[in-house]
């Protein structure tokens, strides 16, 4: 009976996500637009360092079936040749696709705001959609975008799409890394309809804008030292009084973040860490995060090591082998929903043990930011 009832905060975590957590709505199939009136798209594509990336992307994009859009590709001062392989890319569907040389950074600025920002200065288009550069997209994605933002009449509209994983540490890190956003936003629908503007969550892999609303919240400049310019651009509009509108499409948009675990440690560590240092906390706080992961995630493996060892008895092993259980339960269904391998869950430990790590060089690095060969320093 014992054993049992110290397994109930991990059956707390799975009502929590059956009952607590609300599923992001899919972005709409229908596309209700008129090809003669199709409001005119610029995608814009800031790139540092994405040669590994960039044609990939631009090959998506320039299939995609909308009657009028162009693509602009800034280029981050690469050093990698980014700018020319973009170069290389037909415009295929597109009116054209063009390459740009970005500027010198302003003072104040820092490189992803600056570069979109020079994006959205050279295009004309009545729309602005800002993509990373490590994502594909669907044939018709835009087409679906834009209908949704017409139909909801959206000054933001954030499409949120599937993180591909195909290496054995991206299977055990990112599950439990998006598993912490989870439960620190449960419900990001509710978030986007909030009166708080604090509560404004976007992710800056595909942002769709009219140009009009864009502009009257002041462009990438109102937060051109914004290291989490997503999570900032999706704040200022909500202070604004406008429209925040969050959809799923892991069926038409793909991103793979990281390729190394030594690329997820950097940028998670980053991201973390100036979330907590610009008041957008992706995930609870270093000690919650920390200190939770070690409690439910760690120490029951260990336990039930102990207990086949021979050591701690029988309630020991039973309490030990029930929550480990339910913990691979718990990870190995959200890697299914990720589109992950299940079986990869026995091993969930092991991620655990980088996430702590992850969280300890957040901590460490204050607010000293190393990014694609830059270093900033950057303060509430």
């Amino acid at each position: 009976m014992t054993s049992i009832l110290l397994v109930l905060p991990w059956a707390g975590i799975i009502a929590f996500l059956l009952l607590i957590v609300r599923p992001v709505r899919q972005l709409t199939n229908i596309t209700s637009l008129d090809p003669e009136r199709a409001p005119s798209v610029g995608v814009i594509i800031p790139a540092r360092n994405e040669a590994e990336n960039i044609e990939e992307c631009l090959a998506s994009l320039t299939k995609s079936r909308y009657p009028n859009f162009e693509i602009i590709v800034v280029d981050d001062r690469s050093e990698d040749g980014t700018a020319e392989l973009a170069r290389t890319v037909p415009a295929g569907n597109a009116k054209r696709l063009v390459v740009i040389d970005g500027e010198a950074l302003p003072q104040g600025w820092l490189g992803k705001p600056w570069a979109c920002q020079q994006g959205a200065r050279v295009t004309s288009a009545e729309l602005l959609l800002f993509a990373d550069a490590d994502t594909t997209h669907g044939e018709n994605l835009l087409s679906r975008s834009i209908t949704e933002l017409q139909n909801k009449d959206a000054d933001l509209l954030n499409v949120l799409g599937l993180q591909v994983m195909e290496s054995f540490w991206e299977y055990l890190v990112q599950p439990q890394i998006f598993l912490a956003v989870v439960f620190r936003h449960p419900d990001l629908e509710r978030s986007a309809r909030s009166s708080q503007w604090q509560d404004g969550v976007a992710n800056g892999q595909f942002m769709l804008m009219p140009r009009t609303s864009y502009e009257a919240i002041g462009g990438h400049e109102s937060v051109r030292d914004r290291v989490l310019e997503d999570l900032a651009l999706a704040q200022t509009v909500k202070r604004h009084g406008r429209t925040l509108v969050i959809r799923m499409a892991m069926d038409a948009l793909r991103t793979r973040m990281y390729r190394s675990l030594t690329g997820m440690i950097a940028g998670w560590s980053r991201l973390i860490q100036m979330g907590a240092v610009q008041g957008q906390p992706l995930v609870a706080s270093f000690g919650a995060v920390t200190v939770t992961t070690l409690c439910f995630w760690i120490v029951p493996p260990l336990m039930l090591i102990s207990a086949l060892a021979g050591f701690g008895g029988e309630t020991l092993l039973i309490w030990s082998a029930l929550v480990y259980g339910l913990s691979v339960g718990i990870h190995a269904a959200f890697l299914n929903f990720l589109g992950g391998p299940t079986y990869y869950a026995v091993f969930y430990p092991l991620g655990s043990f980088v996430v702590i790590y992850i969280m300890i060089c957040s901590k460490i690095r204050a607010g000293d930011v190393e990014w694609k060969g830059r270093r900033y320093k950057v303060l509430n």
